[in-house]
This record gives structure tokens, sequence and C-alpha cells, in this order.
């Protein structure tokens, strides 16, 4: 349910309604606009007597949202919500670059990418210290050492970094970490999501492969209801019949997932295509259908 209140609305007024609200056992999400607050409530709405809200004098409008997903929802907060990591900002009409090796394998291999990427025009620098592998037999990452790896080249560079997550028992190697990426196969990891909610860092949440849009959005949901905001989506392809191509590069979920949600959205347009000579003109049109940044990856 979203309560829009009046643009004049008496703040002791705004505060009492909020909760009594409260009292009722609703969370309550909080936006406020250029124009207008909007009060979005989130759990059993079914008791809320819709008419008497609505009769308040500090209260424009009440509606009733039917999506599952109310944190992540446009509606619940109309303004794009801009995700700070260090001096870069992702989303809000801000054009973020992150580039970098799919692994880190050496100190020397990674601050070279990075000084490399930095020289490019890249803001963020990525690196895979936990590598999942569809075998078992295939390098897994470096793990711990990766990460300090990472942190070298962000001390050489000053580029925050990104890399990604698999367990939550690996949290506590993670807490110099700018940005914690879940990816493709965690995205309904929902332990691990709610864990990551209750940190107080940016996370990339990748689609899966074989996930839809609602779905990418319910486990956004997850990270935002335990009290994290700072999510970024990245779109990086859908499994689909193309045979020439790793997957399909979906850019139309980027102008859709910009209608349904205020949270930035970046794309990732070489695991899409597996191929590099793909990436230029898939990052091109990324950009072109309102992308809010790119993951590139780097040899």
């Amino acid at each position: 349910m979203i309560v829009v209140l009046r643009k004049d609305a008496n703040k002791a007024k705004q505060d009492q309604l909020i909760e009594w609200l409260k009292g009722m056992g609703l969370g309550i999400h909080v936006s406020v606009g250029e124009y207008q607050t909007i009060l979005g409530l989130i759990g059993d709405t079914s008791k809320v007597d819709m008419d008497l809200i609505g009769s308040l004098d500090i209260v424009d409008s009440v509606k009733r949202v039917t999506d599952t997903f109310k944190c992540v929802n446009r509606q619940f907060h109309p303004d794009d919500t801009v995700v700070n990591v260090g001096d870069v900002k992702i989303g809000g009409g801000n054009f973020a670059m992150i580039a970098g090796p799919c692994s880190v394998e050496s100190e020397e291999q990674i601050v070279f990418v990075a000084k490399a990427v930095k020289e490019a025009g890249a803001n963020l620098l990525r690196g895979g210290a936990f590598k999942p592998r569809t075998s078992p037999y295939d390098f897994q990452g470096l793990k711990g050492e990766g990460i300090e790896l990472l942190k070298i080249a962000r001390k050489e560079t000053g580029l925050p970094i990104v890399t990604e997550i698999m367990s939550v028992s690996d949290l506590p190697l993670f807490e110099d970490v700018d940005v914690l990426q879940v990816g493709a196969r965690n995205m309904q990891n929902f332990d691990l999501l709610k864990e990551l909610g209750r940190i107080g860092k940016p996370i990339l949440l990748k689609r899966g492969l074989a996930n839809t849009l609602k779905e990418l959005l319910m486990s956004a949901e997850y990270i935002m209801a335990s009290g994290n905001e700072q999510v970024i989506l990245c779109e990086r392809g859908i499994r689909t019949y193309s045979d020439y191509m790793r997957n399909t590069l979906d850019l139309s979920a980027v102008p859709m997932l910009h209608e349904l949600s205020h949270l930035p959205v970046i794309v990732d347009p070489s695991h899409a295509t597996g191929i590099a000579r793909m990436v230029p003109p898939m990052a091109l049109s990324a950009a072109a259908c309102g992308a809010d940044g790119l993951i590139i990856e780097v040899q």
C-alpha cells in the first residue's frame, strides 16, 4: 500500500501517522521527493482502513500495490536511486564503467590491468577472487589471497573494487571490499541475500541465466527488506536457443527494469556474448537503451 502525503503536510501529523502505522506491525518506507512524500507500507495491509487514512487532511491519496516486490518498486520510490561507491555515483544519470579480469591470478596481473582500465576510463575495478565454475576441476580463484591482491591494486590506482561473494561464511573476508557482487548462480541464494541486507555495502546483483525480471526484483527485495538499500541490478544475458554466443543479452530488460524499479541497472556484455568482438556493439547498445553503467571483462 502507498500513502501519498500532501506537499504541505504537517511534520508532526506525518510522524504521528507513521507511528500509528508502525503500531499496526507495518514497516514504513519513506520516500521524500521534490514535490511529494510517499509512505510505502510493507507487511499485512489487509487490516488497514484505506478510507480512514484517505480522509486525513495530510493525505493526498492512498492505493494498494499488487506487485509482490515493494521496496524495489518505483511506485514506492519514484526518484532514481543513486548508489555511491566512494566518489563514484551509479544511477540517476550517472554512468559507471567497471572493468577488470575475470579472475585475479597474481599481483603483477591485477595491478597491470587496474592501471590499464583506469587509463581507459574505468572508475571501478572488478576481479574474481572466488570463482564459481561449472567443473569442479577448473580454477576456483585465489579466494582470500585474491581479495588482498585487489586491495593492493586499489591502493595503486585509487579504483574501488568489485568482487563476487559466494557464501555467507566468507563475509569476514569482504569487510574492506567496496562492492560485493552476487553472481548469476547465487541470485536466489536467499540466505546469502538476507545477510547482505544486513551490511552497509553496495551490492551488485546479477540476473540468473534462466531467471525472469520479477525473480531478479524479488531477489533484490530480499536484500532491501533486510535493510540495505544500496542495490545495483545487472543484466548479464540469459540462456535461449542462440547457438553462436554464450547467452542472449536481453537489452529490453534495461528499460523495463527502470520502469518497474528505482534501482540502477548496469549491463555485462562480456558474459552475455562470450565473444570479445561482440562486446563493443553490445556495450554501445546498452548505453543507448538507458543502462546506468557497464561491467567489462578485461584480460
